[in-house]
């Protein structure tokens, strides 16, 4: 019966994947909030608040592997989705803005960036949190296998 070499590497690289979202997210977001001059609002705080410890969980789970960081990680990632759906409820007018945290500074339905039109900085957060929760559950199932 014939093994495959790689078998061993798929969980570290689901939390690499992880890892490389985490950092990115974290970057971008203190590039347009330091860089480009944007002030987050309530809701991209919150975000910041579950994606920023993301970065450092899984730079420790990388080494040695730790596959237990789907306990750690997963709660944060679907805090941060759940704040970033909110938000992106908002943006899209499905939610009015008097539900919004935001009453005083900068609203949470004011699109400063728009990338192509129609990538805000909220779709960005829920696209990121989405894949990291997917590569979770992947991570998850990979290693109860």
């Amino acid at each position: 019966m014939a093994t495959d070499p790689n078998a061993d590497s798929a969980p570290w690289t689901l939390v690499f994947l992880c890892w490389l979202i985490a950092a990115v997210g974290t970057l971008g977001s203190l590039f347009f909030s330091q860089v480009m001059g944007l002030v987050p609002c309530s809701l991209c705080w919150v975000q910041r608040i579950f994606l920023f410890p993301l970065a450092i969980v899984f730079t420790v789970a990388l080494f040695p592997l730790d596959t237990r960081v789907v306990r750690y990680a997963a709660p944060l990632a679907a805090g941060g989705w759940l704040v970033a759906f909110y938000q992106n409820l908002l943006v899209w007018g499905v939610v009015e803005e008097t539900l919004s945290p935001c009453q005083a500074g900068v609203s949470c339905s004011e699109v400063d960036f728009a990338l192509f039109g129609f990538v805000t900085i909220p779709l960005l957060s829920l696209a990121a949190f989405t894949v990291m929760a997917g590569l979770l559950v992947a991570l998850q199932y990979k290693v109860s296998k």
